[in-house]
C-alpha cells in the first residue's frame, strides 16, 4: 500500500495557512503544520487529527537556517511544500520607510522561502512527484503607494519561483505561485498595522466580499491536486469587487 503524501505548510498558525492545511489535510495528505506560535499549530494538529486526518505540528522559525536544515532532515521523501509564511509592515512611503521592517519583511518572505525551499527541495525531488508551491501576491506583480517594502520583498518571491521553474526543469518537481489580491483575515492588516485595528478595517472598507483564506485555500489545493503533468506556473486570484492593487470598488 502507497504511504500517504506528506504536505508541509509554513506560516500555518492562522489564515491561508491554517486553512490551507485543513484543505490538504481533507485532500489526503499528512500535513505537517511549521510556525512560531507552537500553541496555535498544536491546536491546529489535534483538530485535524481529531476529524480523522493526519496531522503533525513542528515549531519553526523559516529565518532559522539552521533551525531548517534540522528540519528537513526528518523527511527522505516529501509530496508538497506551500511556502505560506511570510506578511507585511507598515505603510509607509519609500522616503520615510523604516529599513528594519523592510529587511524583516525581505528576511521572512524571501529569505524564509528560500531556506526552505532548499532545505526541503532534495526530498521533494526524491519523491518522484513533488510540488512546491509559493504564496506570493499581486504585491509581486505590481507597485502601489505605501507598498514599497512589502511589493520590494513580494517581487523577490515572484522572482524566486520563476527562476526556480527554469533551473529545475525536467526534474520531478513543479513550481506553483498563487498570488492573492485584496484576502481578508483575521491577523493581515492588523499586524501591518502594529495592532492598529481602526486602520486595517478601512483597507476592507465598503468591499463587497474580500476574499477569504478559504478562497486562497481551495486555489492551493485545486492547484497541488492537478495530474503530475499539469502545472500551474502563475495563478492570480482577486475578489471580484478589485480590479487591481489600485482599483478597488467600494460602497461607501
Amino acid at each position: 500500500m502507497a504511504a500517504t503524501p506528506i504536505a508541509v505548510v509554513t506560516g500555518a498558525s492562522s489564515g491561508i495557512g491554517a486553512a490551507t492545511a485543513r484543505t490538504l489535510a481533507a485532500e489526503g495528505f499528512r500535513v505537517v503544520l511549521t510556525a512560531r506560535r507552537t500553541d496555535r499549530i498544536e491546536a491546529l494538529a489535534a483538530e485535524l487529527n481529531e476529524a480523522g486526518h493526519q496531522a503533525t505540528a513542528y515549531a519553526l522559525d523559516v529565518t532559522d537556517r539552521a533551525a531548517v536544515d534540522e528540519f528537513a532532515t526528518a523527511f527522505r521523501s516529501l509530496a508538497v511544500l506551500v511556502n505560506n509564511a511570510g506578511g507585511a509592515l507598515g505603510a509607509d512611503p519609500v522616503a520615510t520607510g523604516d529599513p528594519a521592517d523592510w529587511r524583516q519583511m525581505y528576511e521572512t518572505n524571501v529569505i524564509g522561502t528560500l531556506n526552505v525551499t532548499q532545505a526541503l527541495l532534495p526530498a521533494l525531488t526524491a519523491s518522484g512527484d513533488g510540488t512546491i508551491v509559493i504564496l506570493s501576491s499581486t504585491a509581486a506583480l505590481s507597485s502601489y503607494e505605501g507598498g514599497g517594502g512589502y511589493v520590494a520583498a513580494k517581487h523577490g518571491e515572484h522572482v524566486l519561483a520563476e527562476t526556480l521553474r527554469l533551473e529545475i526543469v525536467g526534474t520531478p518537481v513543479r513550481v506553483i505561485e498563487v498570488a492573492p489580491g485584496m484576502v481578508r483575515t483575521e491577523e493581515f492588516a492588523t499586524t501591518r498595522f502594529r495592532g492598529d485595528t481602526e486602520k486595517a478595517a478601512k483597507v476592507y472598507a465598503g468591499v463587497d466580499a474580500p476574499l477569504t483564506a478559504e478562497d486562497v485555500a481551495d486555489t492551493i489545493g485545486w492547484a497541488v491536486t492537478r495530474p503530475s503533468h499539469v502545472n500551474i506556473d502563475l495563478l492570480v486570484v482577486r475578489p471580484r469587487a478589485q480590479a487591481s492593487n489600485t482599483k478597488v470598488h467600494r460602497t461607501l
